[in-house]
């Protein structure tokens, strides 16, 4: 390095020259892929990230739901009450297969029969009686999906299990749900059963009906699968059915 003076306009000052070094060949190149060390670290700090978004979502459609509630207790019109009712189950229904999927990561595959079991658990707590005769089973083989998709199933078995809860038994009536999962090489089928008292000219009601017949339809979609209903004097069936 050196240093000049030079004079502008009568005006003294120094400059000051140094040499600029070429980067290296290694400092002009990528940088190197990241250590052992720091995958771990980074992988920690996604399922840290992925608790902490799960946990909000969580607390966020608790305060939904117990709006929704709150609101069904206080209004008039015994439709809207309805109405208010149905949307409080749909927000919980979303909460409860988020709930199931809490441990599992964004890009990770989920066992079907353990998954469908806890969802079942979860809603027969919360849905039918200690003291009601109804009855939740879940007949499931043993495969795997990945968590996007599990989060449709969960959705669709949660909707076909309240519709049938609500438009299945007339009161006294001993009913069974069953929830089945069957798999055909890739393909799949998952089913809702019960023995209440369908007709095949209330399929339509006993499917969902507007909004929950809406809602099947769209999740169906999004699994690249078709939805089957079949219903008579001993029941319904409603089938969401993908084929490979």
């Amino acid at each position: 390095m050196r240093t000049n003076a030079a004079c502008v306009t009568g005006t003294m000052f120094r400059m000051r020259f140094c040499r600029i070094k070429e980067p290296s060949r290694q400092r002009r190149s990528h940088t190197s892929p990241p250590t052992e060390r720091e995958k771990d670290e980074l992988l920690r700090q996604k399922e840290m990230l992925l608790q902490e978004m799960q946990h909000r979502v969580a607390n966020s459609l608790q305060i939904i739901a117990s709006i929704l509630m709150l609101k069904a207790r206080t209004v008039q019109s015994e439709e809207t009450r309805q109405h208010l009712r149905d949307a409080h189950q749909r927000v919980m229904s979303v909460a409860t297969v988020q709930q199931q999927l809490q441990p599992s990561g964004l890009g990770d595959r989920i066992e079907v029969g353990p998954y469908l079991s806890k969802l079942c658990d979860s809603l027969r707590n919360s849905m039918i009686d200690h003291s009601s005769p109804h009855s939740l089973l879940v007949q499931a083989v043993t495969g795997t999906v990945e968590s996007s998709q599990a989060v449709s199933l969960g959705l669709v078995t949660t909707e076909l299990v309240i519709n049938a809860l609500k438009h299945a038994f007339p009161p006294g009536h001993e009913g069974e749900i069953v929830v089945r999962y069957d798999v055909d090489g890739a393909g799949w089928r998952l089913s809702v059963s019960d023995n209440g008292v369908g007709r095949r000219d209330d399929r339509h009601e006993r499917a969902g009906g507007g909004l929950g017949t809406s809602i099947v339809e769209a999740l169906s979609h999004q699994l690249n699968a078709r939805t089957e209903v079949s219903a008579g004097p001993q029941g319904t069936i409603v089938s969401i059915i993908h084929v490979a």
